[in-house]
C-alpha cells in the first residue's frame, strides 16, 4: 500500500550519499560535504531553481551533524515568529549544548526587517541559518546578511540524475515505466527533480497499473505548469530580444510563447517591443514601431488571453524587420559630444525668433 505522503517526500534523502545531483558541493571532494563531515559549517543561503535539492540538503546537515532542525517559511513567519525561534535556540545551547539550524525557505520573501531579526543570532553563532532561495541573493537577501553566509549556487538535475532519481521512484512503488515515457518526464520537467517525481506519481496513477506507458507520461505532463524565477524571467526576454535582432521569428515567437505560459506581465512584454522597435529597427523600418505601441494598446484594451495574438503579431513583424542601430548611435554620439566639451551654446540662426540670425555650422551630424 502506498504511503500518504508525496512521492518527492517518501524518497528525501538522509545521507549526503543519497542526495542525487549537486556533485560539485556534495562530491567526494566537494567543498559542502568537507564542511558537513568536519561540522564545521556555518551559515549558507542555498540559491538555485525549484526542486533541486535545498530543503533536502538542510535536513541532510541537520541529521549528519546531530543538530537540532527548525524550518520556518518566510511567507508566513514574521519577526514574532523569527524571535521565538531564537530564544528557544539560546536556551536549548546554554541548557542542552545542543545546537540549532534553522531553515528559512524563500528567505528572499522575508523583508528587510525580517532578514536583520537574524543578523545578531548567526552574528554570535546561535543558530547554523540555512536560508533557501530561488532569486539571486545579491539582489533579494540584505547585504549584511549575506556577508555573514556562504553563498552556494545549486544547478538543475541533468539527464543522468533525473533518470536516477525516477527509477528509486519507480523501484519504491514496485513500478515500471517504459524508456521513452521516462525520458519524456526526464526532458520536460527543466532539471526540477521535485517536478520528475511528481509527474511520476501522477502518470503511475493514471496508468492504473504497475506500468507506465508514454501517453501516461504525456497526460500527466500536461498538468505540469511552467515557471521561472526572476534571474529566468531576465533570461528568458533577453531569448526573446535576442532572437528578434537575428531575424530568428521561429525562437522568438517561442521565447514569447515561454512568457504567456510563466505568467509573465504582458504589459512588461510590450514596453520591451517598443524599446525593441525604436533601440534594433529605428528609421530602417518606421512603422516598427507604430506596432509595437498598437500591441502594448491592444493589450489594455484586450487582455489576456486574445491579447496575446497582438503581442504575437508585433514580435513577428519585429523579427522581420530590417535592423538599425542608427537612433542609439546619434543619441549616444551627441550625448558623448556633450560629455567631451563640446558647446551646449545655442547658436544664433536656432535661437527665438527675436535674436540675431547668423550661420552657424553645427560641430557633427549626429543623425547623418
Amino acid at each position: 500500500m502506498r504511503g500518504q505522503a508525496p512521492l518527492a517526500a517518501r524518497l528525501r534523502p538522509r545521507t549526503l550519499d543519497d542526495v542525487v545531483g549537486q556533485t560539485h558541493l556534495l562530491g567526494a571532494q566537494g567543498p559542502l560535504r568537507k564542511l558537513i563531515e568536519t561540522d564545521r559549517l556555518s551559515s549558507v543561503i542555498l540559491w538555485g531553481p525549484p526542486g533541486v535539492g535545498k530543503t533536502t540538503i538542510a535536513e541532510v546537515v541537520a541529521l549528519v551533524t546531530k543538530r537540532i532542525f527548525v524550518r520556518l517559511s518566510a511567507v508566513t513567519a514574521g519577526v514574532k515568529d523569527v524571535r521565538e525561534v531564537l530564544e528557544a535556540a539560546r536556551d536549548r545551547l546554554g541548557q542542552q549544548q545542543q545546537r540549532t539550524i534553522v531553515f528559512v525557505d524563500e528567505i528572499h520573501r522575508f523583508n528587510a526587517a525580517q532578514q536583520d531579526s537574524l543578523l545578531p543570532a548567526v552574528e554570535a553563532g546561535l543558530i547554523t541559518l540555512i536560508g533557501a532561495t530561488t532569486e539571486n541573493p545579491f539582489f533579494e537577501v540584505n547585504a549584511p546578511l549575506r556577508s555573514r553566509s556562504t553563498l552556494l549556487r545549486l544547478e538543475p538535475l541533468i539527464s543522468e540524475e533525473l533518470h536516477k532519481l525516477l527509477r528509486r521512484g519507480l523501484a519504491l512503488e514496485s513500478a515500471h515505466a517504459t524508456p521513452d515515457a521516462l525520458e519524456l518526464i526526464v526532458q520536460r520537467c527543466g532539471g526540477d527533480g521535485r517536478q520528475a517525481l511528481t509527474s511520476l506519481e501522477v502518470a503511475l496513477a493514471l496508468a492504473e497499473g504497475a506500468e507506465i506507458t508514454l501517453a501516461h507520461a504525456e497526460a500527466a505532463l500536461a498538468t505540469s505548469a511552467l515557471r521561472y524565477g526572476r534571474d529566468d524571467h531576465y533570461d528568458v526576454i533577453s531569448a526573446l530580444i535576442k532572437s528578434m535582432r537575428a531575424g530568428d521569428e521561429t525562437s522568438a515567437v517561442f521565447w514569447l510563447a515561454r512568457m504567456f505560459e510563466a505568467g509573465d506581465d504582458p504589459r512588461f512584454i510590450a514596453r520591451r517591443l517598443i524599446v525593441f522597435a525604436s533601440e534594433d529597427v529605428g528609421h530602417a523600418d518606421p512603422l516598427a514601431l507604430s506596432v509595437a505601441t498598437g500591441a502594448a494598446l491592444a493589450v489594455e484594451h484586450v487582455g489576456l488571453p486574445e491579447a496575446r495574438y497582438n503581442l504575437t503579431h508585433a514580435v513577428m513583424h519585429l523579427s522581420r524587420a530590417p535592423k538599425s542601430r542608427a537612433v542609439v548611435d546619434a543619441i549616444t554620439e551627441a550625448t558623448e559630444a556633450l560629455h567631451n566639451g563640446a558647446s551646449s551654446e545655442v547658436p544664433p540662426h536656432l535661437r527665438d525668433g527675436t535674436t540675431p540670425q547668423g550661420k552657424v555650422i553645427p560641430p557633427r551630424r549626429y543623425a547623418q
